[in-house]
């Protein structure tokens, strides 16, 4: 783990993570992972497990906004006007992992309508249930968040998401996974997959990954380098 660019700035992050559900064990690893890097980092976090708290006045307190498996529903509507600000306006960063792109009806809750074009004018579809080792392929070699990656990496055990549309229709699609690449194969499929991207419409900073469904990423070099050079390039003033 290096120290970056911004060590000598104190900065600040708010994470929203989903606790205790199917994602715990990535949420408790990333948590984890997060303890060490900031402070050889001079970042600090706070961690919230719902959206009360969330206003206007409590993001100006961030610099990056950090959603771990949180999904985009059981926000209040003030919670969602203050997010919403804090994106078009760019009033800080955003990162987003796997189920924060659970876009639908679910558990009684309307679709957000102003959140899935936010991540590309999107609905979530089906899933990959039995979990598969999937290629990564980047894009966009050139971008800050790939930094001393190879071309392509494999994530073993990931539930890989497929949606109603292609996200690439409306947003900056950074990289895919090659779905001949499955191991074991299936037929839950899109063609073009994209996994990683960003929307460039915004005024802060952002980008989605798709995967995140498992601790066992953090022992992955190419995935926790990603996950470094993410919070490098959203904190960093261009």
């Amino acid at each position: 783990m290096t120290t970056s660019a911004f060590s000598q700035t104190k900065k600040r992050m708010i994470v929203i993570a989903e606790r205790g559900e199917i994602h715990e064990s990535f949420v408790a690893a990333a948590l984890e992972w997060l303890d060490g890097y900031s402070a050889a980092n001079h970042l600090e976090y706070d961690l919230i497990t719902e959206t009360d708290s969330i206003s206007t006045d409590f993001l100006a307190r961030y610099d990056l906004f950090l959603q771990l498996n949180f999904p985009p529903y059981r926000w209040s509507d003030a919670s969602k006007a203050a997010f919403e600000d804090y994106i078009d306006n760019g009033k800080g960063a955003w990162i987003g992992f796997h189920h924060a792109a659970l876009l639908g009806e679910f558990d009684g809750y309307e679709m957000w309508g102003w959140f899935s074009n936010f991540l590309g004018g999107i609905r979530f579809k089906d899933y990959v249930a039995k979990r598969v080792d999937g290629e990564v392929h980047i894009e966009e070699k050139g971008h800050p968040i790939f930094k001393s990656l190879p071309d392509h990496f494999n994530l073993p055990r990931e539930e890989w998401y497929t949606f109603d549309r292609n996200p690439r229709d409306g947003a900056k699609v950074l990289a895919t996974v090659d779905e001949n690449s499955y191991n074991p194969p299936s037929d839950i499929t899109m063609g073009d997959h994209p996994v990683i991207w960003t929307n460039p419409t915004k005024k802060a900073k952002n980008v989605y990954f798709l995967f995140g469904h498992h601790g066992g990423l953090f022992e992955i070099q190419e995935f926790t380098t990603l996950f470094e050079n993410t919070l490098q390039w959203a904190l960093k003033k261009d």
